[in-house]
C-alpha cells in the first residue's frame, strides 16, 4: 500500500524533532500499519485516545487511529511539539474536540491542553487545579474541577466548575459545586455535575450539582447516590449517571433522571438499574458499557460488557462481545462506538503499569483488530473532516 510507505518519512522527521531535547530521554513516535484497507472517503477520518499514563510518572500522551491510511500512531504530541519540556504531563483525564481544537484535560498537571485537532501542534494551555472532565456549548468550554490537592481527606473542599472562552482561552467564570466533581452534562442552560465525594471517604457524596449557565450559579442540588461518576444524556432528554457505590456494602449501579414535568427545569430519579457500571457511552437508543467490580470474598474481578435500551431502560445483554476474545482483556478501561461503521472499541490497561491495547470489534461483537497503547488508554475522541 502506497500510504504505509510514509512511516519512513516519519521516522526521519521524528530524528530531528528529538534532536531538540539533547538532555531529556524522549519515547519516540511509532506507526503500526492496521489491517484494513485505506481510504480517502471516509468520515471521521480517525480517532485520538488519550492514554492516562501513571500518577506521578509525566507520561500521558496521546495516540492516534488513522482511518485513512490503515496506521496506528502511537504517543504523538512529543513528535508535534518538540520544545515542549515537559511533553503532555501527569495523568491524562479526558480529551475533547470543539471547533478545530483539541483538548486534553490533564489532571495531576493542572491544565487543559489546547492544540489544533488535525496537526495536534500545541496552541496554549488553561491552568485548572485538579481539573477533571470538560464538555462544550455556545463557544464556552465548561471544566469540572476538585480544586484541592490530590489527597485522600476528610476536610476536602468543594469542588468547581470553571468557564472558558474557546477563542481566547481565558476563564470568564467559576461555579462552586459539590465535593470532587466528576463527569459533567449540558442540557438546555444547565449545567448537571455529578458529585463523587471521593476524597472524603467514606462520607462520600451523593449530589448532581445543576448549574446555571449564564450566571455560573448554583441553583439546585439533586440527591442521587454515593460517589457519582459518569453522566450522559439521551437524545430523550434524559440523564443516565453512574454511582461506584462504596467498593463494598454498596454496589456499583446505574440511575435514570427526567425531568418532573415538561415544562419544569428540574430533574428528578425515576429509575434506579442494580447494574454495575464502570463506563458508558450512548449511541442512538443504546447505551455501551462495561463494569469492574471486586469481589472480596473471590477475591477477583467481575466483568461485563452490556448494552441498555435506553427507551425501554432494559438490559438488552451483559455480553456484547460475542466471539469469546473479551478474555484477553485484563482490565477494560475505556470504551467508544463508532457513529458509522457500529464498531465498538474498548481499551485495555493491562497491569496498569505497561503498555495497554485497544481493541475493535464489529457490531455484532466479532473482534477486528487489536494493537498496542501507551500506558492506561481511556478517552478517545473521533476527528472529522
Amino acid at each position: 500500500m502506497k500510504n504505509h510507505s510514509l512511516f519512513i518519512l516519519f521516522s526521519l522527521l521524528l530524528c530531528c524533532a528529538t534532536g531538540c531535547r539533547e538532555d531529556e530521554l524522549v519515547v519516540p513516535t511509532e506507526y503500526d500499519i492496521l489491517p484494513f484497507e485505506p481510504s480517502t472517503e471516509v468520515n471521521p477520518i480517525g480517532m485520538y485516545l488519550l492514554n492516562e499514563g501513571n500518577m506521578g510518572s509525566n507520561k500521558a500522551s496521546i495516540d492516534f487511529v488513522d482511518f485513512k491510511n490503515a496506521y496506528y500512531v502511537r504517543n504523538m504530541y512529543p513528535e508535534r511539539n518538540p520544545t515542549i519540556i515537559k511533553e503532555l504531563g501527569d495523568v491524562g483525564n479526558d480529551i475533547q474536540i470543539y471547533g478545530d481544537k483539541i483538548y486534553a484535560v490533564i489532571n495531576c498537571s493542572h491544565k487543559v491542553e489546547v492544540m489544533d485537532a488535525h496537526s495536534l501542534v500545541r496552541i496554549g494551555q488553561i491552568d485548572i487545579p485538579n481539573c477533571r472532565y470538560i464538555k462544550f456549548d455556545k463557544g464556552n468550554a465548561y471544566v469540572s474541577a476538585y480544586v484541592g490537592p490530590v489527597a485522600i481527606d476528610p476536610d476536602a473542599q468543594l469542588g468547581a466548575v470553571y468557564r472558558i472562552d474557546t477563542t481566547s482561552l481565558a476563564i470568564t467564570g467559576k461555579c462552586t459545586v459539590g465535593y470532587q466533581p466528576d463527569e459533567l452534562e449540558i442540557v438546555g442552560e444547565y449545567i448537571y455535575v455529578a458529585n463523587s465525594g471521593g476524597y472524603r471517604v467514606p462520607k462520600y457524596d451523593y449530589t448532581i450539582s445543576v448549574v446555571e449557565k449564564f450566571s455560573m450559579t448554583q441553583v439546585e442540588k439533586i440527591p442521587v447516590g454515593i460517589n457519582l461518576h459518569r453522566i450522559e444524556a439521551d437524545k430523550y432528554g434524559k440523564l443516565w449517571v453512574t454511582s461506584r457505590g462504596n467498593y463494598g456494602s454498596v454496589r456499583s449501579k446505574i440511575f435514570v433522571l427526567e425531568k418532573e414535568s415538561r415544562f419544569s427545569r428540574k430533574m428528578v430519579v425515576t429509575d434506579t438499574l442494580e447494574i454495575p457500571c464502570s463506563e458508558m457511552h450512548i449511541q442512538g437508543d443504546s447505551l455501551y458499557f462495561y463494569s469492574v467490580e471486586w469481589s472480596n470474598q473471590e477475591e477477583k474481578n467481575h466483568i461485563a460488557y452490556g448494552i441498555i435500551d435506553v427507551r425501554t431502560k432494559e438490559l438488552v445483554t451483559d455480553h456484547f462481545i460475542t466471539d469469546g476474545t473479551e478474555k484477553e482483556i485484563e482490565i477494560p478501561y475505556g470504551i467508544n462506538v463508532h457513529p458509522i461503521t457500529g464498531d465498538i472499541y474498548v481499551t485495555d490497561a493491562k497491569n496498569y503499569v505497561s503498555s495497554g491495547a485497544l481493541h475493535c470489534y464489529s457490531r455484532e461483537g466479532k473482534k477486528k483488530w487489536s494493537v498496542r497503547t501507551g500506558d492506561i488508554p481511556a478517552h478517545m475522541v473521533f476527528l472529522y473532516k
